[in-house]
């Protein structure tokens, strides 16, 4: 079992990365003192482990209640959220009780945020079942619910007291998923570390396959970048605007075709081709660089197609009303060298409609 550490003075919490991990022992440690949990997951995960995960919790004392929630984006709502609220009120829990999350980065926003509200904040703990909630979303503490005019528009900074990454779950993701895991994984390379990216490029087809060498790997070295951005810059005044790369794009593609058409990952690998085609057009970064970043998206199976019917007036519609806006001016992540980005406000409505236009051509 691997350790990693996000470093936030009094609410540090540890990673911990491996197979066949004992949760129920490893969530004692982080809330010793802790008698009631509510696991929160979803109508799909539930089934194939919770039911493990209560005789863990349960061999370490815990009093189980379980939250099933309906699977997928179109539910990060304020009724899901308001389900989970109910649930703990039902089950009379009070500030010493605490919520697991089991899933996808779904389950984990909606969970985190609702331990956030429920009697001003209670403890929960990260138990993440995807690629992408392992490498990203279960990580760093932002939890939200979506809204129709925007995504992760509602939401709290809170950290978990653990996050529980037990590789062996991943054998359960249908290809789509682990595509859309190594979204967030090829993010991490471009923005951070250039031997990261190189070594995804020999190897990240092996994803597919469960090497597990690769993805206890691809696991570790995600987690520990954004473990030192989020220790850096916890609430995004900074460096942790860097992890938003292909997002400004992403989260427009996911609001015009309707939450949950495309996976949270698939819209930012096409959000990263968007933002390194842009990149390339400023002369930030070579064409070759770009054509290694576009290569590296289609060997993790992630389009690389605009959708269709999507403009570029589309995309500043749907951009103005992300969070990341700042007086009105749309803030872009564009790489500057594999692996390095900066952050830019410059950049013209025109310009991006021009680029879209052309890209779509």
């Amino acid at each position: 079992m691997e350790t990693i550490t996000v470093g936030l003075e009094d609410r540090s919490y540890p990673i911990y990365i491996g197979t066949s991990l004992d949760c129920g022992s490893l969530i004692r440690d982080a809330l010793p003192k802790v008698k009631d949990l509510m696991v929160v997951t979803n109508e799909t995960v539930g089934p194939l482990y919770f039911d493990a995960l209560k005789v863990q919790l349960e061999k370490a004392s815990f009093n189980v209640k379980v939250c099933v929630l309906k699977d997928g984006e179109s539910y990060k709502t304020v009724d899901s959220w308001w389900q989970i609220l109910t649930a703990l009120m039902e089950c009379q829990f009070g500030r010493d009780g605490a919520i697991v999350a089991l899933g996808g980065g779904v389950v984990g926003d909606m969970a985190g945020f609702a331990a956030s509200a429920y009697q001003r904040g209670i403890p929960f703990v990260q138990i993440p079942t995807t690629l992408l909630a392992m490498v990203d979303s279960s990580v760093g503490g932002k939890t939200a619910i979506n809204h129709p005019l925007g995504k992760n528009m509602i939401g709290a900074f809170y950290q978990p007291k653990a996050v529980i990454a037990d590789l062996n779950v991943l054998k359960t993701l249908p290809e789509r998923e682990v595509s859309a895991g190594l979204g967030e994984v090829v993010k991490t390379g471009i923005i951070y570390d250039k031997d990261f990216f190189d070594f995804m490029s020999r190897d990240i087809e092996k994803v597919f396959d469960f090497d597990l060498a690769t993805l206890s790997a691809i696991v570790k070295r995600c987690c520990e970048i954004k473990a030192m951005v989020v220790a850096t810059d916890e609430k995004e005044h900074g460096l942790r605007a860097i992890l938003n790369y292909g997002h400004t794009f992403g989260h427009a593609i996911e609001a015009f075709l309707g939450f949950g058409t495309w996976l949270h990952g698939e819209a930012v690998g096409l959000g990263m081709v968007i933002a390194s085609a842009l990149g390339t057009r400023r002369g930030y970064i070579s064409e070759e660089d770009n054509l290694r970043m576009k290569e590296l998206c289609l060997k993790a199976k992630l389009p690389v197609e605009i959708p269709e019917k999507m403009t570029g007036e589309d995309f500043i519609t749907y951009m103005r009303h992300d969070k990341k806006v700042r007086s009105g001016v749309i803030r872009y992540v564009l790489p500057v060298a594999i692996g390095e980005v900066k952050i830019l406000s410059d950049v013209s409505d025109d310009e991006v409609i021009s680029l879209i236009e052309s890209l779509k051509a």
